[in-house]
C-alpha cells in the first residue's frame, strides 16, 4: 500500500509565512507518519521560490523518516537542485523517459517518476515511457470543483490484467494509485478496485495525519 500525500499550503490557515510553516509542519508529520511519497505541489510559486520550499521540504522529511521520498511537481530541474528523490509530472508534459535520462545525466542517480493519468491510455503511456507509478484521477466526485469523478469501475480496469481480447501490456504492472475525493470512507473501495495506494491532499493534510495513516494501514 502506497500512501501519497500532495500539498497545498494555501488551504492551510493563516498569513503566507504561517502558511508556510504549517506545510512544512504537515510535511514533517507526514514522513514520521510513514506516508511513502510526499509531492510538493505549489504551482503560484516561482522557480526560485519553489525550489527554496523544497529544499525545507526535503530537510523536513530526512529529518523524521529513512524511507518517505519527496517529489517536486513538474519541474524536475527544482526537484534536481533541490536534493528531492523524483518528480511527479503532470499529464501531457515530458515523457518519463526524457526526464530520467535528463536526471541520471545530471546527477547519476536514478529518479522516482510519478504520472498523472486520467484514462487506462495515459497509464499504457506512462508504463511505456518508464514511469516507477502513475496517479488515476479523478475517482470520486469533487464537489469543491464541481468535477465529476470517473468511478471505481474505471480504476478496477485500470488495475486490471487484460482481457483475453486485449493484445496490451497488463495495466497492472504499473502501481496505480487512486486521487481524487478520497477519504477514509471511501478509500477501502479503492484498494478492493485494485488500487496500490491512494494520494490525496486533505486526505493526508486535514486532521490527525499519523491517525490517517494508521486507519488507512489498518484497511
Amino acid at each position: 500500500m502506497l500512501l501519497y500525500y500532495i500539498t497545498d499550503r494555501k488551504s492551510l490557515a493563516g498569513t503566507d509565512a504561517q502558511q508556510r510553516a504549517a506545510l512544512l509542519s504537515r510535511i514533517a508529520d507526514a514522513a514520521r507518519a510513514g506516508v511513502d511519497y510526499i509531492q510538493v505541489r505549489e504551482k503560484d510559486l516561482s522557480p526560485r521560490e519553489l525550489e527554496q520550499l523544497a529544499r525545507e521540504a526535503v530537510r523536513a522529511v530526512r529529518d523524521n523518516s529513512t524511507t518517505t521520498k519527496l517529489l517536486v511537481n513538474s519541474r524536475a530541474d527544482v526537484a534536481l537542485a533541490a536534493g528531492a528523490d523524483g518528480v511527479h509530472l503532470p499529464a501531457g508534459e515530458l515523457p518519463a523517459s526524457e526526464v530520467r535520462a535528463l536526471w541520471m545525466q545530471c546527477s547519476g542517480s536514478q529518479p522516482l517518476i510519478g504520472v498523472s493519468a486520467h484514462t487506462i491510455a495515459d497509464i499504457f503511456d506512462a508504463e511505456a515511457q518508464g514511469a516507477d507509478f502513475v496517479v488515476l484521477a479523478p475517482i470520486f466526485e469533487k464537489v469543491q470543483t464541481n468535477t465529476r469523478g470517473i468511478g471505481i469501475e474505471a480504476l478496477r480496469a485500470a488495475c486490471a490484467p487484460p482481457n483475453l481480447d486485449y493484445e496490451g501490456p497488463a495495466v497492472a504492472r504499473l502501481p496505480v494509485l487512486a486521487l481524487g475525493g478520497v477519504t477514509l470512507s471511501n478509500a477501502p473501495s479503492c484498494f478492493q478496485a485494485g488500487a496500490a495506494g491512494v494520494a490525496g491532499i486533505r486526505l493526508f493534510q486535514q486532521g490527525d495525519v499519523f491517525e490517517t495513516v494508521r486507519r488507512l494501514r489498518e484497511l
